[in-house]
C-alpha cells in the first residue's frame, strides 16, 4: 500500500508555500504520495501531488499532517487532522507556534523522520461545546485551545453566572469567560491571566476576562467537569468563539455548556525537550542566572 501525506499551508505566505514546495519534493524523493487541499492547489502549483477535496475525508488513511503556516493554519488544520485521528506536525512559520514542532531550516530532517516514522504522537485534550436554550441544543462543536463566551458590546459589560458540575460557583460583569485546555493555557486563557498548564495535566482552565467581582480568579477543574456559562442581562447576549474560527451568537438565555472531549487530537513529535524548555524558548524567558544541574531520573 502507497504511503501519503496531507500538506496544509498558509498560502497567503510566499514563505510557506515555497516550503510546501520543498517539503512535497522530499516526501517525493521518499515515494511518499503528497496530498493537497483543492482549494490550495492552485497557489501551490506543485506537480505530481494528489488533490483532495476540504473535508473530513481529506486526510483518512494518510500517516501525518503537514502544517506550514501559523497558528491559525495549524487549528485549520487541526480540525482534519482530528476527524482523521491522524498526528499533526506544524512547521513554524509564525511567531510563537507552541503547537509547531519543526523549523523550516530542518526540512530535510523532518521529511526523513516522516519517513522513517521516527517521531512520537503525543495526544492533546479537546472540548465539546454546546449552546443551550430552553433545553434544546442550538448549536455545538470542539475546541483545541478554548472556548470563549465574550460581550458582543464595547460600550457595555455582560452579566454571567459560572456553574460548575451542575452548582452556582460565582455572578459577575465581566468582559467574558474563557474555558481553556492545557494547550490553550498559553493562548486566549494566558493573556487573560490564567496560568499555563502543562500539557500533559488532565485539567480544564475557567479564567475571567476583567470581571467586576471579589472573586474573579481562574480556576482549575477536572476534564470530567462540566463548565457551564449562563447569560444573564436581556440585553447583553453575546457571543461564543471557539478556538476564534467557529462561533455562534447567544440568545436571551442562552447557555453555553464544556467539558473535555473522549476525542483527542494527535500531535506528531520530533523533540523530546522538556516543555520547560520550549517555554522558555517561545517566550524568550530570562534563565542566564540557573546555577543547576540536569540530572537524569532514577
Amino acid at each position: 500500500m502507497s504511503r501519503s501525506v496531507l500538506l496544509v499551508c498558509h498560502t497567503g505566505r510566499a514563505d510557506a508555500i515555497a516550503a510546501a514546495r520543498d517539503v512535497a519534493g522530499l516526501l517525493e524523493e521518499h515515494a511518499i504520495d503528497v496530498r493537497v487541499l483543492e482549494n490550495e492547489v492552485v497557489e501551490l502549483a506543485i506537480p505530481g501531488t494528489i488533490t483532495v477535496p476540504n473535508s473530513s475525508e481529506c486526510a483518512d488513511g494518510a500517516e501525518v499532517v503537514i502544517v506550514l503556516g501559523g497558528d491559525g493554519t495549524l487549528l485549520r488544520a487541526a480540525e482534519l487532522a482530528r476527524e482523521a485521528a491522524v498526528p499533526l506536525l506544524g512547521v513554524n512559520l509564525g511567531h510563537v507556534g507552541f503547537l509547531a514542532d519543526a523549523e523550516p531550516a530542518d526540512l530535510a530532517a523532518t521529511v526523513r523522520r516522516i519517513a522513517d516514522r521516527d517521531f512520537e504522537v503525543e495526544e492533546r485534550l479537546t472540548l465539546d461545546v454546546e449552546v443551550i436554550a430552553n433545553g434544546e441544543v442550538l448549536w455545538s462543536t470542539w475546541a483545541l485551545n478554548e472556548a470563549s463566551v465574550e460581550k458582543s458590546s464595547k460600550e457595555r459589560m455582560m452579566e454571567v453566572v459560572i456553574e460548575i458540575d451542575g452548582r452556582p460557583m460565582s455572578q459577575f460583569g465581566c468582559d467574558g469567560v474563557v474555558m481553556a485546555t492545557p494547550t490553550g493555557s498559553t493562548a486566549y486563557a494566558f493573556s487573560g491571566g490564567g496560568p499555563i498548564v502543562w500539557p500533559d495535566v488532565e485539567a480544564l482552565l475557567v479564567v475571567p476576562l476583567n470581571a467586576h467581582a471579589l472573586f474573579s480568579r481562574a480556576v482549575v477543574v477536572t476534564p470530567q467537569s462540566t463548565i457551564a456559562v449562563e447569560v444573564l442581562g436581556p440585553d447583553d447576549h453575546g457571543v461564543v468563539w471557539c478556538d476564534g474560527r467557529r462561533g455562534t451568537k447567544l440568545v436571551f438565555g442562552a447557555r453555553v455548556e464544556v467539558r473535555g472531549s473522549d476525542r483527542r487530537l494527535k500531535l506528531a513529535r520530533l523533540s523530546r525537550s522538556p516543555f520547560t524548555d520550549r517555554l522558555v524558548a517561545k517566550f524568550g524567558l530570562p534563565v542566564r542566572g540557573w546555577r543547576g544541574v540536569a540530572h537524569p531520573r532514577h
